[in-house]
This record gives structure tokens, sequence and C-alpha cells, in this order.
């Protein structure tokens, strides 16, 4: 279990950085590749290198945990809400019918299996932590 949840910890690391990067770096390519984006909004590099930033302390975070146990519960919860927030606003979304509810489908692998991978990850930290903290 140790090695499944330190894997999905650099796996969504890896991503976040690969994500923001392209994001702070290629704004422009960053919203026509990704499937959706287009249907979300105009164009806007300002808001997009924004959230790149966040994509990269984000992963930042999930590879500090990753090498720093004792720094991993606290990395992990705080990008894992942050995950969490951005799925639940993708569903709001849905529920106000600005997007349809084929987006959700749409956008599951990127946006909401991260927030749900995030949460497996820091749970398996806590309880990891609260059984070290009683020995």
């Amino acid at each position: 279990m140790k090695y499944t949840c330190i894997g999905l910890a650099a796996l969504l690391g890896v991503l976040a950085v690969a994500n923001g990067l392209l994001m702070l770096f290629s704004p422009e390519g960053w919203y026509f590749a990704v499937p959706g984006v287009t249907t979300t909004g105009p164009y806007n590099q300002h808001f997009i290198r924004d959230i790149g930033l966040i994509f990269l302390l984000i992963g930042a975070a999930y590879l500090t945990g990753v090498a720093r146990p004792d720094l991993r519960l606290i990395f992990w919860t705080g990008s894992t809400i942050w995950l969490s927030g951005h799925a639940l606003f993708h569903f709001w979304e849905v529920a106000v019918g600005i997007c349809s509810a084929s987006a959700l489908a749409r956008d599951f692998i990127a946006v909401t299996l991260p927030a749900i991978l995030g949460w497996l990850i820091t749970a398996w930290a806590a309880r990891r932590g609260a059984a070290s903290a009683n020995r």
C-alpha cells in the first residue's frame, strides 16, 4: 500500500507540474489543446497563467510529500482540498446549466479523478501518521 500511495502522489505531482508548466509557457496552446476548455469562456492568457502557478504549487506539494514524510499530510491535504474545490466547481457548472452533464464525463480523468486519488492518499497518510504517533 505504501508504494502505491507514494507512486500515486508522485504521478499526481508530476502531472500537475507538467500541466502548470504548459499553462505558463504556452497558455494559448493549453487553451486549444485541452478538450472542453474553449467552451468555458474566451481565451485569457493571464487567467490561464495564474492557474498554471497553482498547478505548479500543487505538483510541488505532492512531490514534497513524497520526499518528506514529515510534511506529507499537510502538503497533500492542502493540494487535495484545492483539487476537490476545482472538481466541485465543475459539478456546480453543470447544476446551474453552464455546462451539460456530458462535461463531467469528459473532465473526469483530469478533474475529478485527481481529487479522489488525492483523498485516498491523504487518508492513507493520515492513518499512517496516527499509527506512528501511537507508537
